[in-house]
């Protein structure tokens, strides 16, 4: 079923924003998994799945887009959510979670860059502020 929109070439398919809402949140979930893992602990027992990792992107989405629309400061306090959610639902601290954070953000701007490398540049990473 397509839906004509004016003013825009094209037409508009509900499933295309489906599919690009769901790989860019399993883009952004592999992105805090990796970082996770490498950062929060090797050897850590549970917590640590994929799945959790994309949990956290989606909750860690939800805290950016209630927070940076604040004015003045919003980005700010986006991003302390952001940091926030992953502290919650991550072992260890305030610093842990923010290096984690980093990490997430620097994996998802790689996997975002050889997506665009082959093609695929309309996609973004949800769960990672910034991507």
């Amino acid at each position: 079923m397509y839906f004509e929109i004016p003013l825009q070439f094209g037409r508009f398919d509900p499933l295309d924003g489906v599919v690009v809402f769901a790989v860019s949140l399993l883009i952004g979930g592999g992105a805090i998994h990796v970082a996770a893992k490498h950062v929060i602990a090797r050897g850590e027992p549970g917590g640590l799945t994929f799945e959790h990792a994309v949990l956290t992107a989606l909750l860690g989405a939800i805290a950016w887009a209630l927070l940076s629309w604040i004015p003045l400061f919003g980005s700010l306090f986006g991003l302390v959510g952001w940091i926030a959610v992953i502290r919650w639902r991550y072992p260890g601290g305030w610093v842990k979670a923010g290096v984690t954070g980093a990490a997430a953000w620097a994996a998802a701007v790689v996997a975002l860059a050889a997506l665009e490398l082959i093609g695929l540049g309309s996609v973004s990473a949800l769960g990672v502020p910034g991507t």
